[in-house]
């Protein structure tokens, strides 16, 4: 069974639940600007939890940040969903898990939600966005609002023609995710940044999508940052410089990179990645005109 796992900063409560985690594709093909021996030579450090040294393929997890605060119950991405029509996407093709009860073990009920944020549009962000009833797709949670990022709205939307219309996956993601929280009323489109509450506010943070964001927390003294896609593999943190495969635009997502480590460093906030498929958050240090990894956060049980 996989377990939620969970660390408190000042007055947030934060904990994750995994739809899914395992061996992704191999490191250089994840990273362009590596070598397979780049991945070689850092293996001590990362693996099991973030390379599997056998198939040497990077390891990446699926999940949903939760984080109460503020007596609201808020998700950061809402993964992939069941039974998506996703061609060119085999892992999530026709995808039938077990993530709602996976949810529910961790004491989120979908009417005890008050704020869904998708970090960006990509589809395994959005796809618990919505969920089949009667054979049609509906809102999964029934009193949430939705913060979707509006650059990654006008891009990815009908007015776009689904991202310019390369992929069919962007049309069936827009109308079976993102289509249905619009007809009900529960979406928010922003830009710039948005001020959640007093302990969280939403910056834009391009490069990966138009609209890329991420989340801020400051609470009690205590810092962290959700960047999203913004890192795939820890490797990032070190080498800023190295976006990934799946980055639109590889070089603002580098020049953004750099500034949000940069004050990650500065600032001492725990980084903490959408994807990460070992420990979910860790503290960056500056090393001359370069980055270190600090300590990895203690993610214990959830309360």
């Amino acid at each position: 069974m996989e377990r939620s796992q969970s660390i408190v900063l000042g007055e947030v409560e934060i904990f994750r639940v995994i739809e899914w985690r395992g061996p992704l594709m191999p490191g250089p093909e994840l990273l362009p600007d590596t070598t397979a021996q780049t991945w070689r030579d850092n293996a001590d450090w990362l693996a099991p939890g973030h390379w599997d040294s056998d198939s040497e393929r990077t390891v990446a997890a699926i999940q949903t940040w939760v984080l109460r605060s503020g007596g609201r119950t808020i998700l950061i991405d809402t993964g992939v969903g069941n039974d998506r029509e996703r061609p060119g996407r085999e892992l999530f093709h026709h995808r039938h898990g077990d993530f709602p009860d996976r949810m529910a073990r961790a004491g989120v009920h979908p009417d005890e939600v008050d704020i869904v944020i998708n970090t960006h549009l990509h589809g395994d962000h959005v796809g618990w966005n919505t969920h089949a009833v009667d054979g049609e797709w509906v809102p999964t949670f029934p009193n949430a609002q939705y913060l979707m990022p509006a650059a990654d709205e006008a891009y990815f939307g009908p007015g776009n023609n689904y991202a310019y219309g390369r992929r069919p996956d962007d049309r069936f993601l827009y109308e079976d995710s993102l289509a249905p929280v619009h007809r009900g009323g529960q979406s928010v489109l922003w830009e710039g940044s948005y001020r959640i509450d007093e302990n969280l506010t939403l910056e834009s943070a391009p490069g990966h999508t138009p609209g890329s964001s991420v989340v801020r927390l400051a609470s009690d003294g205590d810092r962290a940052v959700f960047v999203g896609d913004m890192v795939h593999s820890p490797m990032q943190l070190l080498h800023p410089s190295c976006s990934s495969c799946l980055c639109l635009d590889p070089r603002e997502a580098a020049t953004t990179r750099r500034r949000v480590v940069e004050r990650a460093a500065d600032e001492k906030e725990l980084v903490i990645p959408a994807h990460l498929g070992g420990s979910g958050a860790v503290e960056v240090r500056r090393a001359g005109s370069g980055f270190v990894l600090g300590e990895w956060a203690a993610m214990n049980e959830p309360r």
